[in-house]
């Protein structure tokens, strides 16, 4: 008889579908949102290579260039860029959840916490619109 079979703790492991998260509204916004970060990663591996290129002279940074103006990777930099402005909502509007700011004793209402973080997403767009054009 194996004694290391009757001491150990035996643990339930209910079987989840690994479409579970359609089930539920809620469910499906969590996981989009959480699955739109991806999007983030692919703007930041772009940057970095857009570095790497500069860094390796003109001649980089033209073939870099030419690669992102390929059909592949501009339906692939508008899909990510879907997917930032969604992350980036959806954030704002749980920023209020996640932080909560107080003046004093009273709480800040979400929607000001929400407001600001559009405000300030307009403002840096505009700014950064600006200096490029």
């Amino acid at each position: 008889m194996d004694h290391q079979n009757l001491t150990a703790p035996r643990t339930y492991q209910k079987k989840m579908p690994i479409l579970w998260w359609t089930r539920r509204l809620s469910h499906f916004h969590f996981i989009t949102r959480e699955l739109t970060s991806l999007s983030v990663a692919f703007f930041a591996i772009v940057l970095l290579f857009l570095i790497r290129a500069l860094s390796k002279g003109p001649e980089a940074y033209q073939a870099f260039l030419e690669t992102l103006q390929s059909p592949v990777m501009i339906i692939l930099h508008v899909i990510a860029f879907i997917g930032l402005i969604f992350h980036s909502i959806t954030w704002f509007n749980l920023a209020p959840k996640a932080m909560v700011l107080k003046v004093g004793d009273r709480p800040v209402p979400g929607v000001w916490v929400a407001a600001s973080n559009y405000a300030g997403w307009i403002v840096i767009s505009v700014v950064i619109a600006w200096l490029l054009l």
